[in-house]
């Protein structure tokens, strides 16, 4: 009986170092969240849209520059008339946040209204973090005159009103805040609050 031999046999790696050199969990940019969601939920439906994309905030990590460490998609299907919400984080936080793509159930979806309607992945072509720079630049003196002013709602959506789905950014409140919508094809500034 012939053996063949390929020299010794590599030494295992220890769990030890592997989590040092890891570091903490840092934030990330929706488009790549976003496709991480994408890949399950298009087993749930073949005609899958997206229908909006938010960010969100886990205590573990800082959101900063247009990227977060918790980002949620709902999906939905014109042929089920149904909607669902996938999550996508970056670390575990408390029993309900886990870290990778958790999916939820299905619910009814009447289909398009004015504010919200589906589109395809083809018209999301401008990142989170791309986004923000441009929106941030835009808001600049109004941010100077409000330091300290909050981000308080970061979403990817398609309204009728725009060509194309925007990136949603405002800063404070709808009554004393400052918002912008983004192309998120272009990237352009499309509308201002």
């Amino acid at each position: 009986m012939v053996a063949c031999s390929s020299g010794p046999a590599p030494a295992p790696e220890k769990p030890e170092a592997k989590q040092e050199a890891a570091g903490p969990p840092q934030p990330v940019a929706a488009m790549s969240a976003f496709y991480s969601m994408y890949k399950p939920a298009r087993t749930w439906a073949r005609d899958l849209l997206a229908l909006s994309l938010t960010r969100g905030e886990i205590p573990e990590v800082q959101n900063e520059d247009g990227k977060a460490g918790m980002w949620t998609a709902v999906f939905v299907s014109p042929s089920l008339r149904e909607a669902r919400t996938l999550t996508y984080a970056v670390a575990d936080s408390g029993t309900a946040i886990r870290k990778g793509v958790s999916i939820g159930g299905t619910m009814a979806w009447s289909g398009a209204t004015p504010q919200s309607k589906p589109f395809q992945t083809t018209e999301f072509l401008v990142d989170s973090d791309a986004a923000y720079k441009t929106a941030a630049e835009d808001a600049g003196p109004w941010l100077k005159k409000h330091a300290g002013t909050k981000l308080n709602a970061f979403t990817l959506v398609s309204m009728s009103r725009f060509a194309a789905p925007v990136w949603y950014l405002m800063w404070g409140t709808k009554s004393s805040g400052y918002a912008v919508f983004v192309d998120a094809a272009t990237g352009a500034i499309v509308g201002k609050k």
